[in-house]
């Protein structure tokens, strides 16, 4: 039987910020949206996706986003990146000084068009506009790959379109690039297989990992990553989020169910589970509902230990 060995430390980039904000009609005042930034801040996250910095009739609830960076940027523990759909976004990220730009792309033509108004190919030649800008001004940029999992619209996308896109990511100088299963519609299975591909293809690419937990495969199916060497995962506080574009979507996997999980594995995270876990609360109380977080549901197995119900007693 074949072994894995599971990396000691992994990185977790908090995204509810943008990607869980921007999936709620309702408006959050700005103060919230800070107040639930500097509570994350207390809990050891490293890396946070703060916001996308895109038209505010694309997602109204993100308009804020200069006043959102401008409010934060004190903390200087945590590495801030920001989602750009164009070069004018771009400029705006940097004009209040994030360091680190996201790329936006989609894996599907279908889904490109309903997100970005054009193809796949059409993107990605869009986007050396912005890499260009960003090299002027040392900034770092990272690519990304929306229902590289599977398309809402397509189904399963062919290993060979992920490859392409890949392979023009890398002529334009990106050494970073995010996997995202946007509606949940990956496997354990699925994941391990396409990386130990792209992994075998671009030994020198680093690929980190964006799990949605819509039909509740987010775990294992970053188990199959961690099994392929991956360190890097992005996760939402409260299982907030889902893509505006693709029906159905909602269910980022849980920041507190992640480290929870990472944690029982002998798996550094740096997050404290307490402190994540109450912050999901707090976040929980000001939005209204959660993404279906199992720590929100259920908690920790620490909170059973020496707690005898009358069920138990009954049990035993």
């Amino acid at each position: 039987m074949k072994q894995f060995t599971l990396p000691e430390q992994v990185e977790i980039c908090e995204v509810a910020p943008r990607d869980g904000f921007q999936a709620e009609t309702k408006w959050i005042p700005t103060d919230e949206k800070v107040k639930i930034i500097n509570e994350l801040a207390k809990t050891g996250i490293q890396s946070m996706e703060i916001t996308s910095f895109v038209h505010p009739k694309a997602i109204p609830q993100l308009k804020d986003a200069e006043e959102v960076v401008n409010r934060t940027r004190e903390l200087s523990n945590i590495q801030f990146r920001a989602l750009v759909p164009n070069l004018r976004g771009a400029e705006r990220a940097v004009s209040v000084g994030i360091k680190k730009l996201k790329l936006m792309l989609s894996a599907t033509d279908s889904h490109s068009i309903s997100n970005a108004n054009c193809t796949v190919m059409e993107a990605q030649q869009n986007q050396e506009k912005i890499i260009t800008f960003a090299n002027k001004e040392n900034v770092i940029v990272s690519g990304s790959i929306s229902v590289a999992f599977g398309c809402p619209y397509e189904g399963e996308v062919p290993v060979e379109k992920l490859i392409l896109i890949v392979d023009r990511y890398a002529k334009l100088g990106i050494t970073e690039i995010s996997l995202a299963d946007t509606t949940g519609m990956g496997n354990p299975k699925q994941v391990s297989e396409l990386l130990q591909i792209l992994k075998g293809d671009y030994p020198n690419m680093e690929f980190s990992m964006h799990f949605h937990n819509t039909r509740g495969l987010a775990i294992a199916n970053v188990i199959a990553a961690l099994q392929q060497g991956i360190t890097k995962f992005d996760s939402s506080i409260a299982g907030l989020g889902g893509c505006p574009y693709a029906p159905g979507a909602s269910g980022n996997i849980a920041t507190e169910d992640l480290v929870y999980a990472l944690e029982s594995m002998h798996i550094t995270t740096g997050i404290n589970l307490d402190a994540i876990i109450q912050t999901a609360k707090t976040t929980k109380s000001i939005i209204g509902h959660d993404g279906g977080s199992y720590m929100l549901q259920a908690g920790p197995i620490t909170t059973l230990q020496n707690k005898p119900t009358e069920q138990n007693k009954m049990e035993a």
